[in-house]
């Protein structure tokens, strides 16, 4: 089975893809991940790593042995390899990699965030990097693909953008956290937001509270 495509963008909220990718991971599920440019600059501004292209796969599994160190988690620790829970990694430029192909079978790819400027590539079809080309592949062969903005407020541009990739066949759930199970940390409203995402892609998880009436 083909690992899930989680791809990091210029929009502020790594931390929510970061959390997405631990969650897989844990999970037992590959995680096939690429990020741009202006995404390793948000993980290094944001969340302190120090993310260069040769060294994003090692620093992105520091980062999140260290979240599970302080989260309490026992055996804190990412496999690199093995047939279950493997990270991979593949930079933004990579357009030869398996998942800018249709015929690798990836069906569930996860942008996150999302970059206005990211989804309205994707919109248009532009397959300018390997980001674009794997979102494109996805919608062309009926997989789900999970776009997670993060900006506000939003123009008629950003809607409209929106709404042709809705139309398209893509789910579009903004990184806008709920308040009615009464969140004290951070940390809940991140999770609020992954479980959402792992809700869409059909993943079983208890990382926030539903709504019990």
């Amino acid at each position: 089975m083909a690992a899930y495509i989680v791809a990091l963008t210029g929009a502020s909220g790594a931390v929510y893809g970061l959390r997405l990718i631990d969650e897989l991971l844990k999970g037992g599920y590959g995680v096939d991940m690429t990020a741009s440019p202006t995404g390793l600059l948000i993980m290094e501004h944001e969340l302190g790593l120090d993310v260069k292209e040769a060294g994003v796969l090692e620093a992105v599994r520091g980062y999140l042995k260290e979240e599970r160190r302080r989260a309490g988690e026992a055996g804190a620790t990412v496999k690199s390899s093995g047939p279950k829970g493997v990270l991979n990694y593949y930079p933004a430029h990579s357009i030869a990699a398996p998942m800018a192909s249709g015929s690798s079978l990836a069906r569930n790819m996860v942008v996150c965030p999302c970059s206005m400027g990211t989804l309205s590539r994707i919109s248009t079809g532009a397959s300018s990097n390997l980001i674009e080309r794997a979102a494109d592949c996805v919608l062309k062969e009926r997989g789900r693909l999970v776009l997670v903005p993060r900006e506000t407020p939003l123009n008629s541009i950003h809607l409209e953008n929106m709404l042709r990739l809705s139309r398209s066949g893509a789910v579009v759930l903004p990184a806008m956290p709920g308040f009615y199970s009464k969140p004290s940390t951070i940390d809940e409203l991140i999770d609020f937001i992954v479980g959402k995402v792992l809700d869409v892609l059909g993943i079983e998880n208890s990382l926030f509270k539903r709504w019990e009436g």
